[in-house]
């Protein structure tokens, strides 16, 4: 499937900020790090979003660097990226933060 764009929701930069803290918490630089894996991760659906499995309804693409899973739904050839969240945290808990973004 051919995107034309990819849209970040407002959350998606809280969760961004969330994990860059708790990564920079333990040694100082690696939140920078994580932030620019995470953007090259997004930025890569722009080439293949649509191949994911789905989970709650959303598409589910892993980082390739870090245990965080980066939700997003296609509407319009457009990828929109609602969620970007940790997988080691309880799956309750994801699944209610990605449902509470529906």
């Amino acid at each position: 499937m051919k995107i034309k764009d990819v849209v970040i929701l407002k959350e998606v930069s809280d969760d961004l900020n969330n994990g860059k803290v708790f990564y920079d918490q333990i040694e100082k630089g690696v939140g920078d790090y994580f932030w620019d894996n995470l953007i090259a991760d997004i930025e890569s659906l722009i080439i293949y979003a649509g191949i994911h499995n789905k989970e709650f309804g959303f598409y589910r693409m892993f980082s390739k660097r870090f245990p965080y899973a980066i939700y997003y739904e296609i509407k319009d050839k457009v990828a929109y990226v609602i969620a970007v969240l940790p997988v080691r945290r309880d799956p309750e808990w994801i699944k209610k933060k990605v449902m509470e973004r529906r």
